[in-house]
């Protein structure tokens, strides 16, 4: 799979990687020095709970769908906000607002640093 060279293709990228059912497809798209929120209140980081996180996700059988509700950039950076689901036929499986920080990669590709998939979802606390 292509990585994106736009940040603003970055969800797109992703919802279609997710959909190839692949591991090492998905965690293409991320930087693994970052943190992934797999579940509300989860944050994990580095390769094993990464890929962990990753095969999570796949389990839940369906298509995933990403929305891009917005995408700001600024350099190297870019911040960007979702809308995304994973459906089996009309049942949705599991559907959340995130939120992903991204960055340019020296190649000109933009990986996923931070990932909170649930980010945006109204109510959300974080225990402290």
């Amino acid at each position: 799979m292509k990585a994106p060279r736009k940040a603003e293709d970055v969800h797109a990228t992703l919802a279609n990687a997710f959909n190839t059912g692949n591991v090492d497809v998905v965690m293409g798209m991320y930087d693994v020095s970052g943190i992934i929120v797999p579940e509300p209140g989860k944050p994990v980081s580095g390769q094993a709970k990464f890929e962990e996180a990753i095969k999570g996700i796949l389990s839940i059988k369906g298509k995933m769908e990403i929305k891009t509700v917005y995408c700001l950039q600024t350099g190297n950076i870019a911040v960007g906000r979702s809308e995304w689901n994973i459906t089996d036929g009309s049942d949705v499986k599991i559907s959340a607002k995130g939120i992903e920080v991204m960055k340019q990669q020296p190649d000109g590709t933009w990986k996923i640093v931070v990932d909170h998939a649930f980010g945006a979802e109204a109510g959300l606390v974080v225990a402290s």
